[in-house]
């Protein structure tokens, strides 16, 4: 597996990857996320987003990492990390794609002197809610919130003081 930032090109099939993994937890094609979903360009130019691709170069997966001054960070502070929609295609599930980009997240953090990591995440995701788990997160109740009237999102907080160097 091979891990770059995205490409242009790659923004087709990124966005594909991020509606898919994330259909469960949408109303549908017509729910309005499903466009902030699909528009990866947008989320590389507004933030950073980072592709996992096979050998062959065939996407099978992204994140959206937030540096700061990002528009697409929602709970962290300037000393602090965050990254969005984590997604795997549904064929590369169970490969290791999703933890392999957030610890590029969190290594890319840690570099920059981060203290600390936040996501969010909606309370059915408990796939991902495993993996963050691993990784070591924790829930951070006070942090939780709603970005609009009827989703509830919950926070999650990985402190990089206490996880100074996370075994690759």
């Amino acid at each position: 597996m091979r891990l770059r930032r995205a490409t242009p090109h790659d923004y087709a099939r990124a966005g594909e990857i991020t509606v898919a993994a994330y259909a469960d937890f949408t109303l549908g094609p017509a729910d309005p996320y499903v466009a902030h979903l699909l528009d990866a360009a947008t989320r590389d130019r507004e933030a950073e987003l980072w592709v996992a691709t096979d050998d062959d170069g065939t996407l099978l997966g992204c994140v959206t990492l937030c540096p700061p001054g990002s528009p697409w960070r929602e709970l962290s502070a300037d000393h602090e990390g965050e990254f969005r929609m984590l997604a795997v295609a549904p064929e590369a599930q169970g490969r290791g794609v999703g933890e392999a980009l957030a610890r590029l997240c969190l290594d890319r953090f840690r570099a920059e002197g981060c203290t600390a990591v936040l996501l969010s995440s909606l309370p059915d995701m408990t796939a991902a809610h495993r993996l963050y788990d691993r990784l070591g997160f924790v829930r951070l109740p006070e942090r939780d919130w709603e970005p609009v009237p009827g989703v509830s999102l919950i926070a999650f907080r990985l402190d990089l003081t206490d996880h100074p160097e996370e075994p690759a």
